[in-house]
């Protein structure tokens, strides 16, 4: 994919509808809400993330952050929530992907990938073809307790470069942004969206003055 100059933002972690709102009012184009992970921040009980979808008005994605590996259960949390886009947050058993295409017709697919070194590159030119984006992240889905997002870490940006040079798919960057790095971000790596959490919180609660300040940085098409 093409660089963005102007990359698109989800606010992630959305706790609540006046999160969701204040969101879009700074001009998220999607905002993330987290099911049960293994770790990190930002879950909130499926009655909630129901609730959030529900007050997101088109054209705004809700996004739904799941867990979970195989297509049957994915899909059936989908239909309990109600989320028109499904972030990946683990790898999926081998063939998952088509069939959640096959029981979610018109559900957009997000894979996250983590760049945790120079593997990430093909894991990501492997999935991108089954998905209609690819998140990069800076979790470790190695570990004995999985890090599956929110872990605030930047990771190495010369990596989620050449992805995104390699994608024929659009590429989300996150990990560690802040009003601070993301013009920073923004160069080194061109992603199509930016996905930003604790750069916008304080104490756990979105912050609409560092919320604002994000936007600002991340310039006037964001």
């Amino acid at each position: 994919m093409e660089p963005s100059r102007f990359p698109r933002v989800k606010v992630c972690c959305i706790q609540s509808v006046a999160e969701a709102r204040a969101a879009i009012r700074a001009g998220a184009s999607a905002v993330g809400l987290v099911s049960d992970m293994p770790s990190g921040p930002g879950v909130i009980p499926e009655d909630t993330i129901a609730v959030i979808a529900a007050a997101v008005p088109p054209p705004v994605s809700a996004f739904l952050l799941t867990c979970r590996r195989d297509a049957a259960s994915i899909a059936a949390q989908q239909r309990r929530l109600g989320v028109g886009t499904l972030q990946l947050c683990d790898r999926l058993a081998g063939g998952a992907h088509a069939d959640l295409r096959a029981a979610l017709p018109g559900v957009r697919l997000v894979q996250v990938v983590h760049v945790t070194g120079p593997e990430a590159v093909d894991e990501a030119a492997a999935v991108a073809p089954l998905v209609d984006a690819v998140l990069l992240d800076s979790g470790n889905p190695g570990l004995p307790v999985k890090e599956l997002g929110g872990t605030g870490r930047r990771h190495d940006w010369s990596l989620s470069r050449r992805i995104r040079e390699a994608l024929g798919v659009p590429v989300f960057l996150a990990g560690g942004l802040t009003a601070d790095n993301v013009g920073e971000a923004i160069a080194a790596v061109g992603p199509f969206a930016l996905d930003v959490c604790g750069g916008v919180r304080t104490s756990g609660a979105l912050d609409e003055a560092r919320l604002e300040a994000f936007f600002r940085a991340a310039g006037p098409a964001a």
